[in-house]
């Protein structure tokens, strides 16, 4: 007879209040008061069938590493990221309380073994806090982690509902200064989906360094027969971290600006409009602008709700920014600010409601870095347009195009700056955008910190133009698209068919299959291999790969670019073309189709439809 084991997951909701403790502002919905709303995952099992028989120890194996599989397929770069509830045609709750407690029991053993080999001895009392955004998961899954982390050894701090770049900030703000925190977000996808976030002091952990731990605990999860309870031993320590985090905000904007009239209300006469997109970012409002003298009436969307029921909370969304520019106009205010849910991220609206985000964003950033730091260098992703290395140029800076991934740019930035290389802005066109000043940490709260406080001093100067001014003469490409291939393959073995496919793509180009294409670079500079492979002693690990190639032709020089990427989120490899002439984009998109996919066989890995359509398209 064959037994079977089924192990059960214990599970108690944290009921704990999930609006800032220092916030006036609304209060975030009790959780789980959505009526109709399946949670799926309090009551996820996993069934293993033991018996003697050879054939089903082979499928026990085959279920066994399946279900390491899954956990591994959370790791999403640097951080996880998965479904955490049903609601999405085709995909499957995978982010499970039982997968995110080995996930972070193993982050917090991390940690600790760390903490050992850089004191070379035994630690005790490790700290790390825990913050998370408003979805509706949130509660239960912060449960786990509690008692994932508890298990390790750790120390547990409960910071609620919190942002990406404050749970960085509280392993330095004194007196908090824990030695690692863990934030629970998805960014701007669906309420369904739920990850996690993780830093030390020394910032957010890379994508080799959290395959590990995913590793670690795949392992864990897959050995664990036995009932594993996630209700946490001792319960977390409550703490509001998000008013000393807002306090360290306000003081940067009031030092900086200096105020000849109203130090401590250095916004005063300003109006700026927040929208928040019902995620975190709401006590930027009321902890930070309105203490600094700012009107924000007219501010959108600042209550806290995991169901997101205005639009996507992501600067780079149409309906936010339309949204913001709309109140922007109504209000005649002097700036609107955008935030994604975690606020990693932001975009700016200008006083005339010209949407700020993308390589605009960039070149504002570069706009005022460049004011205070001649000659810097300043890291981008390479799917930037040449039009913003122009203006980067033209104001004295250097432009260094590199690996998609705002861990990718922000580290790169890093190590630049250790080969004596001074690099002061490293930004993603996501909106990712981190200084060398601000711990290299990519805080879209900082990112309008700085914004604000150079609009108060030009006027202060005597200037009435506002923030856009500053990249008036900022050019646009005249064409860009970005298309998708599908991977044809199994999940487990889609990742190397895609690197297959780049690789193949790189190979066409080298040997001179696709003429007037040239992988590109930066000239004599750091990188090689089209921006994207260090070329220094120790070169970054590939997360996913990736080219970009420039495209000239005799008549017209350079006048397109072409970039492959494959997708760390999704089984697929993402395209992104841009031309500075009529029609380049679908002669680059006709050249890649006839002259590599057809040529190469690569229709039959990939499903090149969108490349059809577009390529045919009048």
């Amino acid at each position: 007879m064959a037994s079977t084991t089924t192990p059960s997951i214990s599970l108690q909701s944290n009921s704990s209040r999930t609006s800032f403790l220092s916030s006036p502002g609304p209060k975030c919905p009790k959780p789980f008061q959505i009526t109709g709303l399946k949670l799926p995952f309090l009551s996820h099992s996993i069934k293993f069938t033991h018996v003697k028989s050879s054939v089903t120890d082979k499928y026990n194996e085959v279920v066994v590493d399946e279900e390491m599989d899954r956990i591994r397929r959370l790791q999403n770069g640097s951080d996880v990221r998965g479904v955490a509830l049903e609601g999405e045609k085709g995909r499957t709750v995978d982010l499970t309380p039982s997968a995110v407690e080995a996930i972070a029991e193993s982050f917090g053993e991390w940690v600790i073994r760390s903490l050992e080999n850089e004191r070379g001895r035994p630690v005790e009392d490790v700290k790390v806090s825990l913050g998370k955004d408003p979805r509706v998961s949130g509660p239960s899954l912060s449960v786990a982690v509690f008692a994932g982390l508890a298990r390790a050894g750790c120390l547990v701090f409960d910071m609620g509902l919190a942002t990406t770049p404050a749970c960085f900030m509280s392993t330095l703000l004194p007196p908090f200064a824990y030695d690692a925190s863990i934030m629970m977000t998805a960014s701007h996808l669906p309420y369904t989906r739920n990850g996690l976030k993780f830093f030390t002091k020394k910032g957010g952990l890379t994508s080799p360094v959290v395959e590990e731990i995913c590793g670690e605990a795949a392992r864990k999860f897959a050995n664990r027969l036995t009932k594993v309870s996630t209700v946490p031993r001792n319960p977390p320590t409550r703490v509001d971290f998000m008013s000393a985090y807002a306090k360290h905000l306000r003081d940067i904007i009031k030092e900086r600006v200096n105020h000849p009239l109203h130090y401590e209300t250095p916004i005063k006469g300003f109006q700026i409009i927040v929208n928040a997109g019902n995620g975190s970012g709401g006590f930027f409002t009321w902890d930070v602008l309105d203490k600094l003298g700012a009107d924000t009436f007219g501010s959108l969307h600042l209550n806290p709700d995991g169901m997101f029921p205005n639009h996507i909370p992501n600067p780079g969304d149409k309906t936010a920014m339309a949204l913001t520019r709309a109140a922007v106009l109504e209000n005649n205010a002097d700036l609107g600010v955008v935030f994604d849910t975690d606020v990693d991220r932001s975009g700016v609206v200008d006083n005339k409601g010209n949407p700020i985000n993308g390589d605009k964003l960039i070149a504002l950033m570069s706009a005022i870095v460049l004011k205070e730091h001649p000659g810097t260098t300043i890291v981008t992703d390479a799917r930037t347009s040449m039009p913003l290395t122009k203006f980067i140029t033209d104001r004295g800076g250097n432009h260094c195009l590199y690996r998609v991934g705002y861990r990718n740019v922000i580290d790169k930035g890093v190590h630049l700056n250790e080969d004596g290389i001074e690099t002061h802005l490293m930004m993603e066109t996501s909106g990712h955008g981190a200084l060398k000043e601000n711990y290299f940490l990519d805080d879209g709260a900082y990112l309008v910190v700085k914004i604000i406080i150079q609009m108060v001093r030009m006027k202060l100067e005597g200037s009435d133009e506002g923030i856009g001014s500053l990249i008036k003469d900022l050019e646009e490409p005249l064409e860009s698209i970005e298309l998708r291939m599908n991977i044809i393959s199994e999940p487990r073995y889609a990742k190397a068919k895609g690197s297959e496919a780049i690789e193949e793509f790189r190979k066409y180009i080298e040997g001179g299959r696709l003429q007037g294409w040239e992988l590109d670079s930066c000239g004599d500079c750091w990188v090689s291999e089209g921006c994207l492979v260090d070329s220094d002693e120790s070169p970054a690990a590939i997360d996913a790969r990736m080219y970009r190639a420039k495209v000239t032709d005799e008549e017209r020089g350079q006048y397109g670019w072409i970039h492959l990427r494959q997708s760390i989120h999704n089984p697929n490899i993402a395209v992104n073309v841009q031309s500075m002439v009529p029609g380049g984009c679908r002669s680059i998109t006709k050249s890649l189709r006839d002259k590599f996919l057809l040529a190469s066989g690569m229709d039959k890995v990939l499903d090149i439809s969108q490349i059809e359509k577009y390529a045919e398209s009048s």
